[in-house]
């Protein structure tokens, strides 16, 4: 009875060791450390210096309507729990269109749009429950983000920084927003990242928890949008 109890007691310890250390060895050895946050740093965003590029952008008026183009990225940045173990759940896409209209020192219009069809993070499961409990993209399949207030422009060069007011479109539902910004001009073109907070009631997202995982009941929306005239 003596060894039999003993060999009980080492059982429980040893789940419980591994109740502890097997989430984190995951989280920090399997899983790793999630992206950094897009930003205007962010590996090919960083600005020219060739002389060239400086004439061809001195050659490109800045009034007039600027497309999104190769090198934009938008996703989702949320918080979560796993067995007492805080992460970070990145997903990202690189499906995503629109355009802004500048005119003299302001940005007059602007609408971005991202394929929610296309966001993936590094686990299948996770994308799973995004695209069909959390965000139902068979029936929304996209997220927009439409300027609803006219940007003044700060009369400096290089990078500034702004907010953008807009309605943004979640999960079929429209609601005002803000945006904040850092902008640069970049050769011939605009590189433009930034953020929205979210709180998922807001906008009838169900809460992202599922099985072990626990979330927060808000998350950061966040993107960089590259623009040519």
């Amino acid at each position: 009875m003596r060894g039999w109890k003993r060999w009980l007691l080492l059982g429980v310890v040893v789940v419980a060791v591994l109740a502890v250390a097997g989430p984190y060895v995951y989280l920090h050895f399997v899983e790793g450390k999630a992206p950094k946050r897009l930003s205007l740093s962010s590996q090919g965003s960083t600005p020219t210096t060739d002389a060239s590029a400086d004439a061809s952008a001195a050659s490109v008026p800045l009034d007039g309507t600027w497309k999104v183009t190769t090198g934009s990225q938008a996703g989702y940045r949320v918080k979560e729990v796993l067995f007492g173990q805080n992460n970070e759940a990145v997903g990202r896409t690189t499906a995503v269109t629109g355009d802004a209209t500048i005119a003299g020192t302001k940005v007059s219009a602007a609408n971005v749009v991202v394929d929610l069809t296309q966001v993936a993070s590094d686990q299948s499961r996770r994308d799973s429950q995004f695209q069909h409990r959390i965000m139902d993209t068979s029936s929304t399949p996209t997220a927009t983000f439409r300027l609803t207030q006219p940007i003044d422009l700060p009369s400096t060069t290089g990078r500034v920084s702004v907010k953008a007011t807009g309605d943004l479109t979640l999960h079929g539902v429209t609601k005002p927003a803000v945006a904040d910004l850092q902008a640069e001009r970049s050769g011939n073109t605009i590189r433009v990242s930034g953020s929205v907070p979210v709180t998922f009631a807001d906008w009838s997202i169900p809460n992202p928890s599922f099985g072990p995982v626990s979330t927060e009941d808000h998350g950061l929306i966040e993107f960089l949008v590259v623009l040519a005239h």
